[in-house]
């Protein structure tokens, strides 16, 4: 049994960190669409679409790098009530935030695969010069807040059995205690 919680534990660090490369990635796409657009008007040329095609990849970066950021402790935590509290007050509140957190990401990436769903049903396209069908970049955010979902009920369920969260504590939260 222990070796399938290391292999677990190995297989979704390595999706969290999938999902940071990708938001990574996604981040080098808004550069690349940018400059491709500075080029553009230089020579005279228009590019079209590539305003909306920014916003899709600054959207998919956004929440791909959301359960990332969760892993290693990159989000704002209440740290200092946190550190204020005793072991055990420290670990209930921990428990009723991973929960809130939990429930949350739940909910929201129920909400949005409902909304891809509802775009690919219903042929939505942008409103932009672009004119492409909602529902591919709505992909990004539907995989997104999954895998946020899932690094919360992980994070959750680790501190209901052992005690402790998996997040890796930045060097801040660590110098204060």
């Amino acid at each position: 049994m222990a070796a399938f919680g290391s292999t677990l534990r190995t297989w979704l660090d390595r999706l969290y960190l999938a999902s940071g490369i990708t938001a990574s990635l996604f981040l080098i796409l808004i550069l690349l669409l940018i400059v491709s657009q500075m080029v553009a008007r230089w020579s005279g040329a228009v590019l079209t679409g590539a305003p909306d095609y920014t916003g899709y990849a600054m959207a998919a970066s956004s929440f791909l790098a959301l359960p990332y950021a969760l892993n290693k402790g990159a989000h704002i935590r209440v740290s200092l009530l946190l550190n204020a509290l005793g072991k055990r007050a420290r670990v209930w509140a921990e428990i009723w935030c991973f929960g809130i957190g939990s429930f949350l990401s739940v909910f929201f990436a129920y909400y949005a695969i409902k909304a891809t769903r509802e775009s690919l049903k219903w042929n939505d396209i942008s409103q932009g010069q672009d004119a492409s069908p909602l529902w591919i970049p709505q992909i990004a955010m539907c995989v997104g807040t999954v895998i946020l979902a899932i690094a919360f009920i992980d994070h959750l369920v680790t501190l209901l059995f052992t005690g402790n969260h998996n997040i890796t504590e930045d060097s801040l939260e660590s110098h204060a205690e």
